[in-house]
């Protein structure tokens, strides 16, 4: 009998789930969240597009998907309180494409600002915005001028900055930068039930700034929405830029912990 009990013990120990070291805010009640909101804490939001396009094969929430996915893994890994995810933020280069929306930049700076304008009132100082965009940070860094003034520290995810390294290393496609080799790689490995490899498609053309499907307008040429070669991305691919990726984020959430508030 002694054996089968420490069988058991041993087996719900292992079985488990492991303890998250981070919480998510919306599952708070307001008692709780008062103590969770102290100066030492790094409030974490995170930016992902809920309605962007990603070319046929990628649904409309794939920056929400990254987001949602690298939140857990923050959630688990770092001492932190997570806000809700941001679903609309500045995403200008996709609004021919249907069902894609944007914010204008100054309302994108503003929602920042107040977001961390509301929880910096509880106490915390320190705000990391987990952003899975690259026309965000055009508003992130006024927000953070904003904010810095009022003595509170935004910091940021630059994706190219992190991943750019990692992409040179793995990825074969000419160029690109959207729904393509390395972002469609991602989510192979994050949800490949989110994405359509038979409908992935190469399509490059020089880049003119924002996306177009008029092949007149003075910007860059995309019936389908891609800039770039979605048809070479694997798992594998993917699993090396998403793991860089939060190694990445976690360093730069580490040394946001330590920044000294002016």
């Amino acid at each position: 009998m002694k054996k089968i009990t420490g069988l058991l013990i041993l087996f719900f120990a292992v079985s488990a789930p492991c303890q998250n070291k981070g919480v998510l805010l919306e599952d708070l009640t307001w008692n709780e969240a008062e103590k969770a909101l102290t100066p030492e804490t790094v409030v974490v939001i995170p930016i992902g597009a809920a309605a962007k396009e990603h070319g046929p094969h990628l649904k409309l929430k794939t920056d929400w998907i990254l987001a949602d996915y690298v939140k857990t893994r923050l959630r688990a890994q770092a001492n932190v309180v997570i806000a809700p995810t941001v679903a609309y933020h500045y995403y200008p280069a996709f609004v021919e494409y249907p069902g894609s929306t944007t914010l204008r930049l100054e309302t994108a700076r503003d929602l920042m600002v107040d977001i961390c304008r509301s929880l910096a009132r509880f106490g915390p100082r320190r705000f990391y915005a987990l952003n899975m965009g690259i026309s965000t940070l055009r508003a992130l860094k006024p927000a953070a001028k904003t904010l810095a003034a009022e003595g509170i520290l935004l910091r940021y995810t630059d994706l190219s900055e992190l991943l750019d390294p990692i992409e040179k290393n793995v990825c074969t496609q000419e160029g690109g930068s959207h729904a393509d080799e390395g972002e469609t790689s991602m989510i192979l490995y994050i949800d490949p039930s989110a994405v359509d490899m038979t409908k992935a498609v190469k399509d490059y053309n020089p880049d003119k700034g924002r996306l177009t499907r008029d092949p007149k307008a003075n910007a860059t040429y995309s019936p389908t929405g891609i800039w770039g070669d979605p048809t070479l991305a694997t798992r594998e691919k993917g699993q090396k830029l998403v793991e860089g990726l939060i190694s990445g984020v976690l360093k730069e959430i580490d040394a946001l912990r330590i920044e000294i508030v002016k």
